[in-house]
């Protein structure tokens, strides 16, 4: 063995003095206490957040009595749907004075499937109403509902209605609905007593 070849070294093992120790350890512990702070701050936060409940608000809406209310000055009778169970209404209202001259009846229903349908009718419809009903959707075919052909208005992305004339009336049944749900809904106002 010459004189340059060196024995391996043993591995050098750093000494920390105490004083050394303690602030190495500090910043440790600092992220622990800024972390339970975190925590505590955060639980209360989450413990007074309502939870979100499985039943939505549902408004006490008297279709028809609104509707009795309406009739004298519509001068036709508007549509009372009986629909099957799980249909609530959102609302009933007589529309009047509008700038298009064209009063109606308007009904809205959350559906089964959570989704909006509503109902409006009218004595006195004309073209730009109905347009701006069907939100200017062009015309993509007809359904059969109860007996009646209804004009299906569709766009993607928004939308769909159905227009029919049930007696001396215009019907647009619109909203978001998927199409089982739009025929329960038409067959229902097609069903409904008119004069």
């Amino acid at each position: 063995m010459s004189s340059t070849d060196h024995a391996p070294e043993p591995a050098v093992k750093p000494v920390l003095t105490p004083a050394a120790a303690k602030r190495a350890n500090a910043s440790v512990i600092g992220m622990i206490m800024a972390l339970l702070v975190s925590v505590l701050a955060i639980v209360p936060i989450v413990l007074l957040n309502a939870s979100q409940k499985t039943d939505t608000f549902r408004p006490d809406v008297d279709v028809a009595a609104v509707a009795a209310n309406a009739k004298d000055v519509a001068h036709f009778t508007p549509a009372v749907p009986q629909l099957p169970s799980g249909y609530s209404p959102n609302y009933a209202r007589w529309v009047s004075g509008t700038t298009d001259g064209v009063t109606h009846w308007d009904i809205g229903y959350l559906t089964p499937a959570q989704k909006f349908v509503s109902i409006v009718q009218t004595a006195t419809a004309n073209p730009t109403w109905l347009a701006d009903q069907v939100k200017k959707a062009p015309t993509t075919g007809t359904r059969t509902v109860a007996g009646v052909d209804w004009t299906l208005y569709d766009k993607p992305g928004i939308e769909k209605s159905l227009v029919a004339t049930i007696g001396r009336t215009t019907v647009v049944v619109s909203g978001s609905a998927g199409f089982d749900e739009f025929d329960a809904v038409a067959d229902a106002v097609v069903k409904a007593p008119r004069e």
